[in-house]
């Protein structure tokens, strides 16, 4: 069982931390992230499934998307443009090209069409046992939250960026799950 992070009160500490440990973490060659039967019992076809390009040591989702298209559902990617705007989610066919983003972001064509998520498969830094996530802090994916309330909100992560608690501010929203290589949390 991976050691538990100590919680610095400042979440760029915080970040810093569990990036680290995220890092060290996956220079060990960690087991892929499968699909839990709980998330496949979600998935219909025709339902929209946002996903996501690891970046770093970020968690791959991959055999997630990969069930998602297997139960005929549709796959977006966020699309990201400039600090200010939203981030949207983007229909992407699963052999197209991906562009280079902001932030490292490999994403679709600008002109793909804009989807509205049921499930938004999500990266973080770090999550608790109640189910707060704590991000990069550029605060995309809490906006996207906002905008689309009935979305399911999944976490994909390491266990190991598991922590006690986190601070959480007033636009923070739980996700409803969270799949790690050891398998599926849902929300308490």
């Amino acid at each position: 069982m991976p050691r538990r992070a100590v919680i610095p009160t400042d979440k760029n500490r915080l970040r810093a931390q569990i990036r680290a440990a995220r890092d060290a973490f996956v220079a060990g060659k960690p087991p892929a992230i499968e699909a839990p039967p709980e998330y496949r019992a979600l998935l219909k076809p025709g339902l929209t499934v946002t996903s996501y390009v690891p970046i770093g040591s970020e968690a791959d989702p991959s055999l997630l998307a990969r069930a998602a298209v297997e139960a005929g559902c549709v796959i977006a990617l966020p699309h990201v443009t400039i600090r200010t705007e939203p981030m949207r989610f983007l229909a992407w066919a699963t052999e197209a090209a991906l562009f280079a983003g902001p932030f490292g972001l490999q994403q679709p064509a600008t002109d793909a069409t804009a989807l509205v998520p049921d499930i938004i498969l999500t990266p973080l830094l770090a999550f608790d046992a109640k189910l707060d996530r704590l991000g990069q802090g550029a605060g995309y994916y809490d906006r996207a939250f906002a905008q689309f309330p009935h979305a399911r909100r999944i976490g994909v992560a390491w266990d190991v960026q598991r922590v006690e608690t986190l601070p959480t501010d007033p636009w923070d929203m739980p996700l409803h799950a969270i799949i790690t290589e050891n398998g599926w949390t849902p929300r308490p």
